[in-house]
């Protein structure tokens, strides 16, 4: 069912934007991001596009603020997750099984996170999506980091490598999803690539 549905049409201005990016991240799971235009956005919303562009100046700002929900809700997961648990391994299969439900959840977020990076100009939106890789990486190697110096992981493995080997194997996961047309592959697979992951940078007992 929609997140729009049973919505009210006369909405304060932040609930309207808020409402906006549910829509584009339900039209992205539905369709290629780069095809969604204002008018089947205004169109989802039931609103006319001069409504919608009251809210948001131009399609690019309608991209950056979907780019803004994205990175403040999965990060404030990851870091939910990390906090939850006592050991930085625990806490980074958390983390990886954390970002898998929420992609799952939201299937049109890889669409939108891959269609920008993959721009030829230098957009506000593919900054910001620049910059949650980013944050997110930085939360992964901190995390192996910390690993190595409690002894849980090993010391010589290459913190770098390590981390995008990290971030690699979600985004294998998703897009062999996406390519399967079947978001719930990726869930099922998930706790098997993780313990390979696992047994790549375990100190050895």
């Amino acid at each position: 069912m929609s997140v729009l549905e049973n919505k009210p049409k006369n909405l304060p201005a932040d609930q309207r934007r808020a409402v906006t990016v549910e829509a584009v991240i339900e039209l992205a799971a539905e369709q290629n991001p780069s095809e969604i235009t204002t008018a089947a956005i205004a169109k989802r919303m039931n609103l006319t596009q001069g409504a919608l562009f009251r809210h948001f100046p131009s399609k690019d700002a309608i991209w950056q603020a979907v780019m803004e929900w994205v990175a403040e809700h999965l990060l404030a997961r990851v870091d939910k997750a990390i906090a939850a648990e006592k050991s930085p391994l625990l806490a980074l299969e958390s983390v990886f099984m954390t970002h898998i439900d929420f992609v799952a959840s939201h299937p049109g977020v890889p669409r939108m996170l891959f269609g920008q990076l993959q721009h030829s100009e230098d957009t506000a939106p593919k900054r910001m999506a620049r910059t949650l890789i980013g944050r997110y990486a930085e939360r992964v190697s901190a995390l192996i980091v910390s690993g190595k110096s409690q002894g849980e992981l090993e010391a010589g493995i290459n913190t770098s490598a390590a981390t995008t080997l990290f971030i690699g194997t979600v985004q294998g996961l998703v897009m062999q999803s996406l390519l399967a047309d079947d978001v719930n592959l990726m869930r099922t697979q998930a706790p098997g690539a993780f313990a390979i992951f696992k047994r790549g940078i375990e100190a050895s007992r």
